[in-house]
């Protein structure tokens, strides 16, 4: 019997978003697995989760490690011709299938292939939400068509517990400092560098203010990912939007506010 107490609990919690993880093993990596699923669980749960790939090949291997550890559904698909990708179909009419259950509020597209650009877009035509992931080198046309975008080279994972333990099997523990400070680097070395877009940002929060010339975080964050969908803080060196906009001191002013005589408080940003 159910405890009466877990009833209620449930009850009282908000409903979580519901979204479909549909993953092309052609064009991801299983490097970034966990810290795709942690992304995912940050705007919902993910209620299906289906990879699609041939997996007899070398290529799909290092996906069979992490299928049953996360509850993927792998999902076979031969090559019908050489040269040719079948894969991309199946994930197709899959979606397709799973959109008109009408179960869903979204979908999590994984894949740098351009091909899903339309995919994406005839998803968002029945108003539901579009989360595109992939690598840097995808197209932008893909990374248009979905209402976020974010790149995978930010979920692999680090190497930098490997690199502190060998640091310290050599007893180099007077370079800790510097080992620490490079374990934590790799991430930037794996992705082109960034160049902060100041004027982008500047003119999506003029855009994103009111007439005192302020605007919450939150409106302006959901304005920038409106114009620039891969945005993300974390290419420019930021955990999160409201890093960023406390580090950089020299182009916004920032200011706590409390709602409605209440305790909690909501960060509100403007342009100095």
């Amino acid at each position: 019997m159910v405890s009466p107490r877990l009833v209620a609990k449930i009850e009282s919690e908000e409903p979580s978003l519901r979204f479909a993880v549909l993953i092309d093993a052609d064009n991801a990596q299983a490097a970034v697995i966990e810290g795709l699923l942690a992304e995912v669980a940050r705007f919902g749960e993910a209620t299906v989760k289906r990879i699609y790939g041939d997996f007899t090949s070398q290529a799909s291997a290092q996906w069979k490690k992490v299928l049953n550890k996360h509850a993927i559904k792998p999902v076979q698909q031969f090559a019908y011709t050489s040269g040719k990708n079948a894969t991309d179909s199946t994930l197709i009419i899959d979606a397709m299938d799973l959109l008109y259950t009408r179960r869903f509020d979204g979908f999590c597209l994984v894949s740098s292939d351009s091909d899903f650009t339309g995919l994406a877009l005839r998803i968002r035509e029945e108003g539901l939400t579009v989360i595109g992931f992939g690598e840097q080198k995808t197209p932008d046309a893909f990374r248009n068509a979905c209402h976020k975008f974010i790149f995978t080279e930010l979920l692999r994972s680090l190497p930098s517990e490997n690199v502190e333990t060998k640091v310290a099997k050599n007893g180099a523990s007077k370079n800790s400092t510097s080992t620490t400070s490079s374990a934590n680097a790799p991430a930037a070395k794996e992705q082109p560098t960034k160049v902060f877009p100041r004027e982008f940002i500047l003119q999506a929060l003029e855009e994103a203010s009111d007439d005192t010339g302020w605007a919450n975080l939150g409106t302006f964050g959901s304005y920038l990912t409106k114009l620039q969908p891969d945005f993300d803080a974390r290419l420019y060196g930021f955990k999160k939007l409201s890093e960023l906009v406390k580090a950089k001191t020299d182009l916004f002013q920032i200011e706590n506010r409390k709602i409605n005589d209440s305790d909690t408080k909501v960060l509100y940003v403007r342009a100095k």
